[in-house]
């Protein structure tokens, strides 16, 4: 799950559930336990921080990130990696985003520019050696998807 650091805006019933919607389900970000039999190789310990995917696979400069690992109404596409370090990484790319009008089945994806920064990397539970990412910034430079403000910070939870 993840925790944006912007406040929801309020107004019609149908608005607030559009919003409960848009944070519950396009800002997850949560993973799912890998049977170590199928575990991907973890970088060596002197690698640059992974971001974690929802399948709990690590990443290093993915060209696509899922945050909507529930439903997959939201995910960051073409992903072009300026620099990835053992402290931030910055990317620039496009946010497909359902609009979930009427409802999310019959919603269309609308795509959004966006700059990416990952950050704040913690050692990774039950991964000697390795560091992930927790903290994960979108900066929309035109228009951002509705309610979601054009810089908005989510925590990424695992």
């Amino acid at each position: 799950m993840a925790t944006a650091s912007a406040g929801r805006r309020t107004g019609s019933t149908r608005t607030r559930a559009r919003t409960a919607l848009f944070w519950g389900a396009a800002a997850l970000v949560a993973a799912t336990a890998v049977p170590a039999s199928a575990a991907v190789p973890l970088p060596a310990p002197d690698d640059p921080a992974v971001v974690v995917d929802c399948f709990g696979a690590p990443q290093v400069r993915p060209k696509e990130y899922l945050l909507a690992c529930g439903d997959g109404n939201n995910q960051l596409v073409s992903l072009r990696w300026t620099s990835w370090g053992s402290r931030t990484a910055t990317a620039t790319g496009t946010d497909m985003v359902n609009d979930c009008r009427p409802y999310c089945a019959a919603g269309r994806f609308r795509a959004y520019p966006v700059q990416v920064t990952l950050s704040h990397p913690k050692p990774w539970p039950g991964h000697a050696d390795t560091r992930r990412f927790t903290m994960i910034r979108l900066v929309y430079p035109e228009a951002a998807p509705s309610p979601v403000p054009h810089d908005v910070t989510y925590r990424l939870v695992y």
